[in-house]
């Protein structure tokens, strides 16, 4: 039998909250700090070769030791009504842009994966429901940013929450189709109602070919909601605002099985890839493991199996709040004595709760990168869960972060600006260019160097005479030459 929570964690959420958390409780929206609080919108990074790229500006605080080796890519995606630009931003450890993206409209999931045998960038793009899921596809770029494969799943488009890529080059990917002739009188619904069903495809990435398909309708009881009319503004039941019983937000792959997270069952299901049964549940109100009081998870994102057995998870605890705090969280799941318990929690340094979104990465070296949803920060953990170091937005919010090892190689060449005796150089998505070297003289036969400046940042400057022809090279560790920027070959576009 489950165990119950302790006390905090079982508190009943007032009205007051309530009513803060309800509007607050999708995937698109943030969290609001007060009924009558207007939103702002953020400071953003401004650059004299790239105008038009205003991402958010990165604050940095450590608090412990950070690896100056350590040259792994962050990658977010910036979005909402606080953030200057809704854009895909790589940025370094120090919060400085490397590679900034316009995006027509929220984009979410942006990460580094494999595919064909090569890395590739990949992110969600389309329509953003009220409700907290999407309609579009995803997109696949390769190392010079250019896109190589869009793709999106059958029936309904792909969902915004997912697409995990497979050795064999498929994708698993989610939707979210309405399915009617649903009895929800014992949920307090309407008798003949409307609900979100969540499926899961596997897709074959180079035909669009769905290989295997699951339905949660057919394999999890809508009793098990842990969702609520009274918690959803726009989910009545109808066929407009169908009920969200199930609300998938992970898939990940678990030996011959995978595992999927249910935020509205607050659970999380191995399911069998041969047969489609449900092999267990660990969570929610059916769950089959007994589980420590700080075992239980709410509203959570991204499970994922570790290399070690343990499960990880972001664990919201809201919305509405059962906690008073989110966290990631490492459990130790007992399928022989189904049984499970903590090993790590992942705290945050303020105790901020994030209604909405969230994510859990660990990488390679061992390290823990957490994302913070709907609230503006992403964190870096040891393995034992001591924060190294935790970086927030000047405004906006990201779904998911992640940090990577990335190399790119922008197929658009450098942009330059010369204004009142400086010259201002920029290449977006480089990642070689350790130097700048700039250049001026009568023309580019005659034209000698007159300073070379380690790169600072997306934006590097130098001051040069006013001659009748200036150009910066950049320069690999090497000193290499690996591109020529001039003023008439400046990109404006991205």
């Amino acid at each position: 039998m489950r165990r119950q929570r302790s006390p905090l964690r079982a508190a009943t959420v007032g009205a007051a909250a309530l009513a803060l958390t309800a509007a607050a409780c999708q995937d698109d929206e943030p969290a609001a700090s007060s009924p009558t609080e207007e939103p702002h919108v953020g400071a953003p990074a401004e650059f004299v070769t790239r105008p038009e790229l205003t991402p958010p500006l990165i604050e940095v605080e450590t608090s412990g030791q950070v690896d100056p080796a350590d040259d792994d890519l962050m990658l977010v995606a910036p979005k909402g009504e606080e953030s200057p630009m809704n854009s895909l931003l790589i940025a370094d450890a120090e919060g400085e842009p490397v590679w900034i993206q316009d995006t027509d409209g929220k984009s979410y999931d942006f990460r580094v994966q494999q595919y064909e045998g090569e890395p590739v960038l990949t992110y969600w793009r389309g329509e953003s429901r009220e409700q907290g899921y999407g309609i579009g596809e995803f997109v696949i770029l390769d190392t010079s940013y250019e896109e190589i494969a869009t793709v999106t799943t059958k029936g309904t488009k792909a969902d915004l929450h997912e697409m995990t890529i497979t050795d064999d080059g498929t994708a698993f990917l989610v939707s979210y189709p309405t399915v009617g002739g649903q009895d929800l009188t014992e949920l307090d619904g309407p008798r003949d109602g409307y609900v979100l069903d969540g499926v899961i495809q596997e897709i074959d990435i180079a035909t669009g070919e769905v290989l295997w398909e699951w339905s949660a309708l057919d394999h999890v009881e809508l009793s098990e909601t842990l969702n609520k009319f009274e918690y959803r503004e726009k989910q009545d039941g109808s066929k407009e605002q169908p009920f969200d019983y199930f609300h998938i937000n992970s898939v990940t792959e678990d030996g011959d099985h995978l595992l999927a997270s249910a935020r509205s069952t607050h659970a999380i299901y191995r399911i069998d890839r041969r047969t489609g049964e449900v092999d267990w549940t660990l969570g929610g109100s059916a769950s089959d493991f007994e589980m420590d009081d700080d075992a239980v998870f709410a509203w959570q994102h991204d499970a994922q199996r570790q290399p070690d057995g343990t499960i990880t998870l972001f664990d919201n605890e809201s919305s509405p709040a059962v906690g008073e705090e989110s966290r990631g969280m490492r459990l130790d799941v007992d399928t022989e004595t189904m049984t499970a318990r903590v090993v790590t929690e992942y705290l945050p340094p303020d105790g901020r709760l994030a209604p909405s979104q969230g994510n859990l990465q660990v990488r390679e070296n061992g390290n823990v990168v957490v994302g913070w949803g709907s609230e503006p920060f992403y964190s870096e953990y040891t393995a034992d869960g001591e924060l190294l170091t935790d970086w927030q937005f000047s405004g906006g919010q990201s779904y998911r972060a992640y940090r990577f090892p990335w190399r790119g190689q922008p197929s658009e060449p450098p942009a330059m600006v010369v204004e009142d005796g400086t010259a201002w150089v920029s290449w977006n998505g480089a990642t070689d260019v350790a130097s700048w070297r700039f250049l001026a003289g009568a023309d580019a036969d005659s034209a000698t160097e007159v300073a070379t400046v380690e790169r600072d940042g997306f934006e590097t400057s130098a001051e040069v005479p006013d001659e009748p022809y200036v150009a910066v090279e950049a320069l690999d560790a090497d000193g290499e030459v690996l591109a020529t920027a001039e003023p008439e070959a400046a990109s404006d576009g991205s």
